[in-house]
């Protein structure tokens, strides 16, 4: 096993459990909160600050700055002047790559695609879900009425679609911007795993 496995996901379609059930399987390290304390970790920012800013829409600065600061370094004058929003972002980016140069693991959402589009051993998958489906997963898993269950995965998956617009040159949940796409909903969390582990499968034959 040498794959680095990256998943987007919308709200409620299991796609954390589906990560770590994928990590458990191949043993091998599963970030999905734990990217924000090795970012804090890294950066030397306090992980509050970290979790305050992760995976939320930005509306200042342009992307084309945050990019190319990335690509001059931290010690540029942009980056001092740049919104903490921004500079939030770039820790996660460095720490994703840091951690898939360590090795294969599983990574969900922060744009982990996209901060690794040149990692040739790495699978890119989003998973989706029918939306009664989420309902009644969300419902269950925080105790809540399925009318606020329902506007929380809106409200959620609107604020992860505008983060990785924001700062990728993809669509979010647009299958062209990912490997694979699985609708949670039709194979349930344990068929989804297994037809993603079947797909890796594939993957590292064919790259053998």
């Amino acid at each position: 096993m040498n794959t680095i496995i990256t998943i987007g996901r919308e709200f409620g379609s299991g796609g954390r459990e589906i990560g770590e059930k994928i990590a458990q399987h191949f043993k091998i390290p599963f970030y999905d909160k734990e990217l924000l304390a090795r970012a804090a970790k890294e950066s030397g920012f306090c992980e509050e600050m970290i979790k305050n800013h992760d995976e939320r829409p930005t509306n200042s600065f342009l992307y084309n700055l945050v990019m190319d600061t990335y690509s001059f370094g931290y010690n540029s004058s942009a980056y001092m002047d740049m919104p903490i929003s921004h500079k939030v972002f770039l820790a996660q980016f460095d720490a994703i790559k840091k951690i898939a140069d360590e090795g294969p693991c599983v990574i969900v959402g922060r744009c982990a695609d996209y901060a690794l589009a040149d990692y040739k051993n790495s699978i890119h998958l989003f998973i989706y879900g029918d939306m009664e489906v989420k309902i009644d997963r969300i419902s269950q898993k925080y105790e809540m009425d399925r009318e606020k269950s329902k506007d929380l995965i809106n409200k959620k998956d609107k604020q992860r679609q505008s983060y990785y617009n924001y700062y990728t040159s993809k669509k979010w949940s647009q299958a062209n911007s990912y490997d694979l796409c699985v609708n949670s909903s039709i194979l349930g969390i344990d068929g989804t795993v297994n037809l993603v582990l079947q797909f890796i499968e594939d993957f590292e034959n064919r790259s053998v």
